[in-house]
């Protein structure tokens, strides 16, 4: 009979699950009528009805105003020069973010990323906060003074700002907010907003690479440099451009900060091989933890519009929800900030898994069966299973003591009493 090994070796600790509404997507997900917005909320947040995430990503804006669904900068127009008095204009909304941010604490969320795509265009050689361009080098000092302010007004708001970074995707060029930055520009840049963020209690993020090889590459170069490394205290990267194969060269904690599967029509789907399905999505998290060795995962938009590859699409006054929405539930809502993954391993080619330990003693195991028949495993495991596939979304299964069935195609969550 197949047989899953669960070892006692602790190998890395989990920061959590989280998930970004930037770009206005917070607003229209306030614009929903009481009582779907409440259950999109849950959907989300909540560990008895949905996900359960952790983290909340907020975008720090660049942008003159809101048109389209941009982000709008805190201090939209140029103050008089790097050195002239901060005219900052606060709105006390930040597209919808803030009142997303205190709904996020009222169900426990403690951690939230503060992230700039780019800084506003009179920071730059290009005079815009879209398509690319550099950072001027007489607006250093004070670009870094405005990421600060924003995680002010926030603090200021009740809301307490945990991780700050200064980059998003620094090797892309983008029709809208962003920003270029090389591994070595990075890395300097490093040493100059570093003590600013450690003056205000902040864990400084670098560098948010859209592939996960340039991530590797963004954090040689800051590991490199004599400053820097000691002022970054979490790595970060994208898998657009290249996917999660291995670890990031580092020993500070890393997180696979942002991610959604390509694909162009809205789907409900398990698993139907479109690659943006839920399968895909609980495929990718595995990778992300087993090979990338990640501490946290940052899924990208949590609910959103149109042909979104969000779990959660809005429709009006109502939504629709995708199995990619149970996809992370199966880990985010039992595997919690504070957690060691714990060795793991099976001699059936087609389980992939991954095992948890959570700081109340409580044990996760996540089982994700690639195969198109069941497969029954031996284990040293007594607890509940939970189990997603074409026809279950986190449905209470079979009660597991030493031996466990998985369905085909399917993900199973195997969850231990403290």
């Amino acid at each position: 009979m197949t047989r899953i090994d669960l070892g006692h070796e602790s190998l890395q600790s989990i920061d959590g699950f989280g998930f970004c509404e930037a770009f206005q997507r917070a607003r229209l997900m306030r614009g929903l009528p009481e009582g779907p917005r409440r259950e999109v909320l849950d959907l989300l947040m909540s560990r008895d009805k949905g996900v359960g995430f952790s983290m909340l990503r907020l975008g720090i804006g660049s942008s003159p105003d809101y048109s389209d669904d941009h982000m709008k900068s805190h201090q939209p127009e140029n103050p008089g020069g790097p050195d002239a008095p901060p005219a900052y204009r606060w709105d006390g909304d930040d597209g919808g973010q803030l009142w997303l941010a205190h709904e996020a604490r009222a169900y426990g969320i403690e951690r939230f990323y503060a992230n700039a795509w780019s800084a506003p265009g009179y920071m730059k050689d290009n005079g815009s906060d879209a398509d690319g361009g550099s950072l001027l080098p007489e607006w250093r000092e004070a670009y870094a003074r405005y990421l600060l302010a924003y995680a002010d007004h926030y603090r200021r708001a009740g809301i307490p700002v945990t991780d700050l970074a200064f980059t998003n995707e620094p090797d892309l060029t983008i029709s809208y907010a962003s920003m270029r930055f090389t591994p070595a520009e990075a890395a300097d840049y490093v040493t100059v907003i570093g003590p600013h963020a450690r003056s205000k209690g902040l864990r400084l993020v670098a560098c948010d690479s859209y592939g996960w090889s340039g991530a590797q590459e963004y954090t040689r170069a800051i590991e490199a440099h004599a400053v820097a490394r000691e002022l970054v205290d979490v790595h970060a990267g994208h898998p657009y451009a290249t996917p999660v194969r291995g670890p990031l060269p580092t020993s500070r904690p890393t997180w696979m900060s942002e991610w959604s599967p390509d694909g162009e029509t809205w789907n409900e789907s398990w698993d139907d091989g479109s690659g943006y399905d839920g399968f895909a999505v609980a495929e990718q998290i595995h990778d992300s933890f087993t090979l990338g060795e990640v501490n946290g995962y940052f899924y990208w938009f949590g609910a959103s519009v149109g042909p979104t590859r969000a779990p959660i699409r809005i429709e009006g006054d109502t939504y629709r929800v995708s199995r990619r929405l149970w996809a992370l539930a199966s880990y985010s809502r039992h595997v919690r900030p504070g957690a060691v993954r714990t060795a793991a391993s099976s001699d059936h080619p087609a389980l992939k898994v991954t095992a948890f330990r959570n700081a109340d003693g409580s044990r996760t195991v996540v089982v994700l069966n690639s195969a198109t028949e069941s497969v029954t495993a031996t284990l040293p495991f007594e607890g509940q299973a939970y189990v997603t596939d074409e026809e279950r979304a986190m449905t209470p299964g079979q009660a597991v003591r030493d031996q466990a069935g998985f369905a085909p195609r399917s993900l199973t969550t195997l969850v231990s009493p403290p």
